[in-house]
């Protein structure tokens, strides 16, 4: 009886599943979905598992020649197709919610896994979620976040544990250079752990100097071959190099959001602010130095954190293990009240949670939500609130011919939802279009002297745009162009030529959406 009770107690790491992987699957679904780079992933899936090759120049644009198109997440995509031909945007919600679940599981149990005081792994874990939250979407990149957890894991166990499990990132790698560009995470934190041995080889009393040297030749005989596994993807070098210039391009790095650095006037961003400064306090109050090879990682993802938003969630997982040891630390040294209060409470904790044992509360959640889905309680699509949904309904149905020019996050939805009927003038694929095209559509945007040149010189016949624009409203006033269509989220515009006049005459009486702030101010 006592063994049954044991499987039907969550733990603690349990806890946080259900509790991640209910609110992202139930309560807050659409978060996932926040971003339109998930249709566009879905779409590209799609082609490969029907051609049974990856594109390796675009399908989705009409720009002529098409640009070389370096498909380095092609892998994720058909995992994503597969999904999304199971239960469409339901279970894309429901597979990104489990992925994001389990790497914050096995987070925790990691942690746990070095003996540190429960209560701290529950608050480091709790910051690190918190943290991490503002890049949860349904997109290739929670992929890495789970290897990269892995991966530092393996890491971290033969650098202070002695456990070799060395011999399975090569396998791991030629897995994550066809998901995701994150891969180049997997060689940093392959050559700080190098450079760590390295440093110790220098300060370290010659009895532990073979057990370095040993460390040492394996560590730089899995970065030799992880990187020659690296070439082992469908473009070759032409993937390994892609961050690199990707990262290069100051002009992209500028204009997409998700590179740019944290603005912490958001609210957002506080969890992160909280783990920084937990960061420092830590490693203030501890008397315990870092060794090169937890300085390096502070370091090095810290800045990256600080330089990119989307670097946030991996520095939050690297960080984690490194105060939670600092943190433990503190609680051996030092004897006080608070110090005792939290060691005998982690004790009785850790008492409780060490005796509930099995997968059943990872089980029993995932069944059910795969069971709604099934039944079709349950069904998620992108929120038309903030999504162009309508207005690509219309142009589907109205089928208007010629070159779009089209909002930036509203070009991945129209390859989602009316790929192969219409094709764009961008989407969310900064990498492939590049800083020219990338300057182009902004210089429409803003209304730059060469505007309607732009226009002209790729023959665009309608524009698909925000409402809420001063853009949008421009071209209200002008007379070379005709509005046709209009809602709270996007509006259509048409040249007002011969050829469109069947089209603007069916819609002439088409007005412009005026918000409901405006409605106020005009009062």
């Amino acid at each position: 009886m006592q063994n049954k009770i044991k499987y039907l107690i969550p733990s603690i790491a349990d806890v946080f599943f259900i509790l991640l992987f209910l609110t992202l699957s139930l309560l807050v679904p659409t978060k996932l979905l926040i971003d339109c780079d998930t249709g566009y992933h879905i779409k590209a899936g799609e082609y490969i598992l029907n051609s049974f090759s990856v594109p390796r120049y675009d399908i989705f644009s009409f720009i002529a020649p098409a640009p070389r198109w370096i498909a380095f997440e092609w892998l994720s995509e058909v995992i994503m197709a597969l999904v999304h031909y199971w239960g469409e945007l339901t279970s894309i919600v429901i597979f990104f919610a489990l992925v994001i679940s389990l790497t914050y599981y096995f987070l925790f149990k990691n942690l746990q896994k070095d003996k540190i005081n429960i209560v701290i792994v529950t608050f480091i874990t709790l910051l690190v979620i918190a943290s991490s939250s503002i890049h949860w979407l349904a997109r290739p990149h929670v992929l890495s976040l789970l290897i990269i957890l892995t991966w530092y894991h393996i890491l971290d166990l033969y650098q202070y544990k002695d456990k070799n499990y060395l011999y399975i990132l090569p396998f791991m790698i030629l897995i994550w250079v066809n998901l995701h560009g994150a891969f180049i995470v997997g060689l940093v934190l392959l050559g700080i752990y190098i450079i760590g041995n390295c440093a110790d080889l220098f300060f370290k009393i010659s009895v532990e100097r073979q057990s370095i040297k040993t460390k040492l030749k394996h560590l730089v005989i899995v970065l030799l071959i992880s990187m020659v596994i690296l070439f082992i993807n469908p473009n070759g070098y032409h993937t390994i190099m892609l961050p690199f210039e990707l990262l290069s391009s100051k002009f992209i790095i500028n204009h997409i959001g998700e590179f740019q650095s944290p603005n912490f006037h958001e609210l957002s961003l506080l969890p992160f602010e909280l783990l920084v400064l937990f960061t420092f306090f830590i490693l203030s109050l501890s008397r315990k130095r870092l060794n090169v090879i937890e300085i390096l990682l502070t370091l090095f993802f810290m800045n990256t954190a600080f330089y990119s938003v989307r670097n946030i969630p991996i520095f939050a997982i690297v960080i984690a293990p490194i105060i939670a040891r600092q943190g433990q630390y503190l609680l051996t040294e030092h004897h006080n009240k608070f110090t005792n209060f939290l060691v005998i409470r982690g004790l009785n904790i850790s008492e409780i949670d060490s005796s509930t044992k099995g997968y059943f509360w990872i089980l029993l959640p995932t069944i059910i939500v795969l069971a709604l889905l099934q039944l079709g309680i349950i069904e998620y699509r992108f929120d038309d609130k903030i999504k162009p949904i309508t207005a690509v309904e219309f142009l589907k149905n109205e089928k208007i011919p010629g070159n779009m020019y089209n909002e930036y996050e509203f070009g991945d939805y129209v390859i989602y939802a009316a790929y192969p009927q219409y094709k764009v003038f961008i989407d969310g694929r900064a990498d492939m279009y590049g800083s020219a095209r990338l300057k182009e559509y902004y210089h429409v945007n803003k209304l730059k002297n060469n505007w309607t040149e732009i226009l002209t010189k790729h023959d665009i016949n309608f524009i698909f745009f925000e409402t809420d624009s001063l853009f949008t409203k421009y071209l209200a006033e002008r007379q070379d162009w005709s509005l046709i269509y209009s809602d709270k989220v996007a509006t259509i515009y048409v040249r007002n030529n011969t050829d469109n006049a069947p089209i603007i005459l069916k819609y002439k009486k088409t007005k412009l959406f005026v918000s409901a702030d405006e409605e106020d101010d005009d009062l």
